[in-house]
């Protein structure tokens, strides 16, 4: 005989018929795994309390009740001024201080919001001539609600048909977040005003002057497109760019300002003349307007050719950091006692007599002008050969100095490469150790094929520094590190190196009659340094900044030796274990 079923009481709540029903369940052969289910989600304590919440929900339903005012705001403002108007006890304080806190009067904001019933957004009438005005068009009627932000969108006057239509959408700003406005949307009002006849100018203007919510009236483009997909793309800017200064650009408040040296993500280039990009890194997460890497190069060409951008080939050669400055081009290579193969020299020719070699490098293709490069993360990889470490340096920076201590303190790990000489070998000097010796002309058959990366005669004898003997280096598994002159540059830029260029400058006081030679810059045992000195200093670093600075990763301010070595050995050992951003095409297989 079956059991019979309880019977509920008529204020039984569903949570008690939950109960009741998860009792009565009993296990069935034919159904065992099924009850057994069904027990186990019944006796959820999760579903019994949101069976409770709806019982709540419901008897309040049916108790309808109404709130006893719909202006509780009004009447915590009136209190507070009846409160301030005289003397105040210490509870009456208190009160003031509670009514006037920023968490209830949102409270009570909150509470007449809902009293008022006042939950969906006031749109404003449609005009009695609506259907004629639009030809029977569709019409979107948009509110958004943005701050002291841009909207995030551009505007034109559309050629063909005269009318307003949206240019541009800003990825990240109000507009794009809102998905309701898309390029190619004619713009008929901005908060009931008409901009039928109003030039784009105006519009802008009406557009930024308004705070708070805009409503726009518009006619949706025919085939609105697609939101814009994050782009991988990733540009080092190789210039520096002002918005506010380029009248050029569709919408100076929509331009992106960058320094060069900064990484931008490209999120649209489907413009040809304007891109879309953001600073990496930036906490600003609307992109804007940068000029594209084709419309930059042919507004360059066009300003020098009419004379007003001077000659990115200038024929004006800066002055370098000369290094040794003794009548023999040899500096020994003993450095605190210590002997370090290879070290013998950093040969510091006469400007005149030195050479870069004009093999192939550089990633930067045929293009006179610097705009962008495209990068990319990369790190490197145990079974990778180290990175070339190259160190250029304006006048005072003695960088041959400041690489012999960084090689002295870790032989083990860093290196430099051996020259190749056409000078007789001395009787203490051994073959590939100081210098690799051979005759001219060898020295002058691999000149011509482009074997060295830079080479130069010194009181009739030939210097160079060749591919072979870096790689020869990093063979070893060792940090190949060169000074070089700015022109080797581009030779290096190569994906088998995958050089990091440091640009190593004295700090230069802005003026001081004369300086120790202590503590000068370019100082030392040969005197004191003028202001014509430090002048012809800064010069030097002014040409180099200017001419390859868009080639270098790093720029180190030398105060001294000791500070300038740490710094060094600190980069060194990151570039080991930490990711750069390297032009992608030397990490492409």
């Amino acid at each position: 005989m079956k059991e019979a079923m309880p019977v509920l009481t008529a204020g039984a709540g569903l949570h008690e018929t939950l109960a009741l029903l998860t009792s009565q369940l009993r296990p069935d052969a034919n159904h065992k795994e099924d009850m057994v289910f069904l027990k186990d989600v019944f006796s959820e304590k999760s579903l019994g309390y949101l069976m409770k919440i709806h019982e709540k929900l419901r008897q309040y339903e049916r108790q309808s009740p109404t709130p006893v005012l719909h202006s509780a705001s009004s009447l915590a403002e009136d209190v507070t001024e009846e409160l301030q108007s005289g003397p105040m006890s210490t509870e009456e304080k208190e009160l003031l201080h509670l009514l006037t806190s920023p968490h209830l009067k949102a409270v009570l904001s909150v509470h007449d919001t809902v009293a008022q019933k006042n939950f969906d957004p006031v749109l404003p009438p449609l005009p009695d001539d609506f259907e004629d005005e639009l030809e029977e068009e569709s019409v979107k009627i948009v509110r958004l609600v943005k701050n002291k932000e841009p909207l995030g969108a551009t505007i034109r006057r559309d050629e063909a048909t005269g009318v307003v239509v949206v240019a541009r959408i800003m990825r990240g700003g109000a507009a794009d977040r809102s998905g309701l406005v898309h390029v190619g949307d004619e713009l008929r009002e901005v908060n009931g005003v008409s901009v039928i006849h109003k030039r784009p100018d105006e519009i802008s203007q009406l557009l930024s002057q308004s705070q708070g919510s805009i409503t726009l009236k518009i006619i949706p483009a025919i085939k609105e497109e697609d939101r814009l997909k994050e782009s991988k793309v990733y540009m080092r800017a190789l210039f520096d760019y002002t918005p506010l200064e380029d009248k050029a650009t569709p919408c100076q408040e929509a331009g992106l300002p960058f320094k060069r040296g900064d990484i931008l993500q490209v999120v649209t280039q489907d413009d040809h003349t304007w891109w879309q990009a953001k600073r990496v890194g930036d906490s600003n997460l609307r992109a804007g307007l940068i000029p594209s890497k084709l419309f930059q190069e042919r507004r360059l060409a066009y300003r020098m050719k009419m004379g007003t951008l001077p000659n990115p080939k200038s024929p004006k050669k800066p002055v370098y950091d000369q290094g040794c400055d003794k009548e023999d081009c040899d500096c020994e290579g003993y450095f605190n006692g210590q002997y370090i193969a290879g070290l013998r020299r950093s040969f510091r020719l006469s400007r005149k007599d030195r050479q870069g070699s004009s093999g192939e490098g550089s990633d930067f293709g045929d293009s006179d002008y610097t705009t962008y490069e495209e990068v990319t993360r990369y790190q490197q990889r145990p079974n990778e050969r180290p990175r070339l470490v190259v160190l250029i340096g304006s006048l005072g920076a003695r960088i041959n100095e400041l690489k012999q201590r960084v090689i002295a303190e870790n032989p083990h790990r860093f290196a430099v490469a051996v020259p190749h000489t056409t000078r007789p070998k001395k009787p203490h000097e051994k073959e590939g150790v100081e210098y690799h010796f051979v005759t001219k002309q060898q020295f002058d058959a691999d000149a011509l094929n482009n074997k060295f990366i830079e080479h130069g005669e010194y009181k009739e004898n030939q210097y160079g520094t060749s591919i072979e003997a870096i790689r020869s280096v990093q063979a070893k598994n060792k940090m190949c590190v060169v000074d070089v002159q700015p022109e080797a540059l581009k030779r290096l830029r190569t994906a088998e190196f995958k050089p990091y260029v440091i640009f190593v400058k004295p700090r230069v006081p802005e003026s001081r009659r004369r300086r120790s030679a202590a503590t000068s810059p370019g100082g030392g045992e040969h005197g004191r340094t003028t202001d014509e000195d430090l002048q012809e200093m800064r010069q030097s670093a002014i040409q180099i900044d200017q001419q390859y600075g868009h080639l270098v990763d790093r720029v180190l301010i030398k105060e001294d030796s000791a500070s300038a070595c740490s710094e060094l050995r600190g980069i060194l050992e990151r570039l080991e274990r930490e990711s750069f951003w390297v032009p992608i095409n030397w990490v492409r297989t």
